[in-house]
């Protein structure tokens, strides 16, 4: 069957919230990895009429190569380091180096917080589902760091959504989720950008406006 690309993460967000009130979750709280997955969870988060809360991750590259991640920093309702064993281990990296590391992606999290979400205090994901989200996955690095953060805050259940992303990366993540949904794995698969007729780069604006747009009383049991 052949697939016609999204007409925006809007439209995308929508089909699937679609699919992902089939599953019926409990207690669920809508994770977005921003930016580009906002426009996406807010959708998912209206139908399930779920609080909608911002997954902020900041990759920490190796010191002379700061495109190659040795780590990453998963904010939320607690601040969890996740090491890249693989490559620490290949290139001999100690801890207590990417912990240095690590500050200044710490205040790049703490302007972002500030920024997008106004001194909101997190949501936590304790003894709920949570769902992440994002507009799509291509490397899969990002999502997978963020992943095995949530795992450790002791959810009900975590699923990850999203509207497209390669087979190969689905059946690699699906080991660090409960459910995955994803509405297309296309193939070949070069960007995500591909499936979609408009993905501009979503504004800091944007996405504070949609947070805004989310139901604050969504908030009330968290």
């Amino acid at each position: 069957m052949t697939f016609t690309a999204f007409t925006s993460r809007t439209q995308a967000g929508q089909l699937l919230a679609e699919e992902v009130a089939k599953f019926r979750f409990e207690q669920p709280v809508v994770l977005a990895l921003p930016r580009g997955g906002v426009p996406v969870a807010l959708e998912v988060a209206r139908l399930l009429k779920a609080p909608l809360e911002l997954l902020l991750v900041r990759k920490i590259g190796v010191p002379w190569q700061p495109e190659l991640a040795a780590a990453a920093i998963v904010d939320g309702e607690r601040r969890d380091l996740v090491f890249n064993d693989e490559v620490m281990s290949t290139l001999g990296l100690e801890r207590h180096e990417i912990e240095k590391a690590a500050a200044k992606e710490i205040a790049e999290i703490d302007r972002r917080r500030k920024l997008y979400l106004k001194g909101r205090e997190p949501v936590s994901v304790m003894g709920r589902t949570a769902i992440v989200v994002d507009d799509g996955i291509a490397t899969g690095t990002t999502v997978k760091a963020a992943l095995q953060a949530l795992k450790k805050r002791s959810p009900k259940r975590l699923v990850l959504a999203v509207p497209v992303a390669p087979g190969d990366r689905i059946n690699e993540l699906s080991t660090y989720v409960d459910d995955i949904i994803c509405l297309h794995q296309p193939y070949p698969f070069m960007a995500i950008g591909d499936f979609y007729r408009d993905f501009h780069q979503v504004a800091d604006e944007e996405v504070i406006e949609m947070l805004a747009a989310a139901d604050p009383s969504n908030l009330k049991d968290s």
